[in-house]
């Protein structure tokens, strides 16, 4: 399929064949499979410490002539540690056993449970292709909330020399972004716990910028809220997908359809020489 290239101005200078990577029908199942699976090998192993709740020297005797015996004194038989006493007789508080204050759990979390969800290779890299392939369809990109025009969204190599924050805008609002960029421009303070947890705003997610090598482009677009920028050999669903819903707004750089067009990114021959 024959696209066109735009230049920093936001006009059409050239077009370009798309690569086989781009014909692939979009699939949501194998989509929402290899974004789970990312997300699930980001989780951190947690689990409680294996002597939690089992510290207490309790113990309790159900014999007749023992010293520290509970024969007929017509109580329950859990284990108990001993707080005071008085001769024979003790004042006793159940401890170690699950329906104790301070017992341990009957189920703790373990730290030895694996979370990891795994995908096939050729699963995960035609889930790639056919994120790949909804980030070129119009009608999904607007489904999910962004506010544009027309697709597929290429643009000039130079776009990877910019040094400047205030030119990526420019260059952002001249290719018709200004709404997208109002749109992520806002953020909201987190309703829930998180707010302590490192996690305190939630921001929407705006463009992705494929480039093909690193540059200049990188530091400099960081500070555009909402936008992200990837190498196109780093690419996966979780980026082209969020939320493991296809369509995210991409912009490639005519340099990273090169790239993965001459490396054969994310094609199910094993023999090309770039998956070795």
């Amino acid at each position: 399929m024959k696209v066109d290239i735009y230049s920093l101005d936001g006009k059409k200078i050239k077009s370009v064949e798309l690569p086989k990577q781009f014909d692939e029908p979009i699939r949501d199942d194998l989509i929402k499979r290899a974004v789970l699976a990312i997300r699930s090998a980001k989780r951190t192993r947690y689990g409680a410490k294996k002597e939690a709740g089992k510290r207490a020297s309790a113990t309790i005797s159900k014999r007749r002539r023992d010293y520290k015996t509970s024969y007929g004194k017509g109580i329950a038989r859990g284990p108990r540690k001993i707080m005071t006493k008085r001769g024979t007789q003790f004042y006793w508080v159940g401890a170690f056993a699950p329906n104790t204050v301070g017992g341990r759990r009957a189920h703790p979390p373990k730290p030895e449970k694996v979370w990891e969800q795994r995908i096939n290779k050729k699963e995960r890299k035609k889930a790639i292709r056919s994120a790949m392939n909804a980030t070129t369809n119009l009608e999904i990109v607007k489904k999910r909330g962004h506010n544009i025009d027309y697709l597929p969204l290429i643009i000039e190599s130079k776009f990877e020399n910019i040094k400047k924050t205030n030119e990526v805008k420019k260059t952002l609002i001249a290719l018709g972004l200004k709404k997208e960029l109002e749109r992520t421009q806002k953020k909201s303070v987190r309703a829930g716990r998180g707010k302590s947890r490192g996690r305190k705003y939630k921001m929407k997610k705006g463009p992705l910028i494929v480039i093909s090598k690193e540059c200049p482009l990188r530091m400099a677009a960081r500070n555009v809220l909402g936008v992200e920028l990837c190498l196109a050999r780093y690419l996966n669903t979780e980026l082209l997908a969020p939320g493991a819903v296809p369509g995210r707004l991409t912009i490639y750089t005519e340099d990273s359809i090169r790239v993965i067009d001459e490396k054969k990114l994310f094609l199910d021959n094993p023999y090309v020489e770039n998956m070795k």
